[in-house]
């Protein structure tokens, strides 16, 4: 038996996740677009440096998201004569962008904060300020609770990272909040472009996490060891399976790649071998949703060559 014939074709996410999905990146567009014309009037009306990191994080979260509503389109499509294992790397791809969306406008407000921390200029109309990052807080909340449950059923890594985003923003509006309240209150000028200091490099770290997921996807970074130990748990229960070996794990957007050599009875017959992995099969596709599973049969004892790999 030749080990095609146990591969499980992956479906992908199911239509109702794909449907979330997209829904999630259209949410995630039009939030953005809203945020960023509300703190747009409210920096001019301020002049707030710490408005103005807050305006620049949100312009780089609406490139971001169009980046995603698009890599997520991209990985949705079904596998073709030329991508046989589906499109969903595009996801890395755009969480990669992300990344250097983040870091980019971390940047700008680094050198912002810098000059304001050596020239402070005073802060205006703080009222309309709090009141606009008040609503950003509340519209933010809404989506990142959407977009969380949305991960919880597509394991969607851009979105994820576009998740990422907007959950650094709850903090960032709060520290803005903050800042347009103290530094009037007690004069202290020092307070709004230390502020935004402090949000740039929030979101460097964050930038930094998006970067190393998206590149553990490219690389083809094995499943988390719990993961992996789960595998061998559910194959290695079967009464007939003897051992398992060579299992190696990835993932490719929302879809989950499995392979593993079974090791059973070298007398068996070919049917019941067939049957056997069968079973395996469909227990670790249970246990994975959407896995693709990929089982080799050897016989007990039969000395192969594999590589060295734990």
């Amino acid at each position: 038996m030749t080990a095609a014939d146990n591969v499980k074709t992956s479906a992908g996410p199911t239509d109702q996740s794909a449907r979330l999905m997209r829904l999630a990146t259209y949410a995630s567009v039009s939030v953005a677009a809203i945020l960023i014309s509300a703190k747009l009037i409210a920096w001019s009306l301020t002049g707030s440096v710490a408005m103005l990191s807050t305006l620049v994080d949100s312009l780089l979260d609406g490139l971001a998201s169009i980046v995603t509503l698009v890599a997520v389109r991209h990985a949705l499509t079904p596998a073709d004569r030329e991508h046989r294992f589906g499109h969903g790397k595009a996801e890395a791809l755009a969480a990669m962008a992300q990344s250097a969306f983040v870091a980019g406008s971390a940047v700008i407000v680094l050198f912002e904060a810098g000059s304001r921390l050596f020239k402070p200029q005073p802060i205006a109309a703080t009222d309309i300020g709090v009141i606009v990052m008040v609503g950003s807080i509340v519209l933010t909340l809404a989506l990142v609770l959407f977009q969380h449950y949305v991960v919880k059923r597509s394991n969607s890594l851009a979105i994820a990272a576009d998740t990422l985003h907007y959950k650094s923003d709850l903090l960032i509006n709060i520290a803005v909040i903050a800042a347009l309240i103290l530094t009037p209150m007690l004069d202290a000028p020092f307070i709004d472009p230390l502020t935004g200091a402090f949000v740039a490099l929030y979101l460097m770290f964050g930038a930094w996490r998006i970067l190393r997921s998206a590149l553990d996807m490219l690389m083809d970074r094995e499943l988390p060891e719990q993961d992996r130990q789960r595998i061998r748990e559910i194959a290695g229960r079967h009464k007939d399976v003897c051992s398992i070996h060579d299992l190696r794990t990835r993932r490719s957007g929302s879809d989950v790649f499995i392979q593993l050599h079974l090791e059973l009875d070298g007398d068996m017959t070919l049917m019941d071998a067939h049957l056997i992995s069968d079973q395996v099969e469909l227990e670790i596709s249970e246990a994975f949703s959407g896995a693709e599973v990929l089982i080799h049969q050897d016989p007990e004892g039969y000395e192969e060559y594999h590589p060295a790999i734990p």
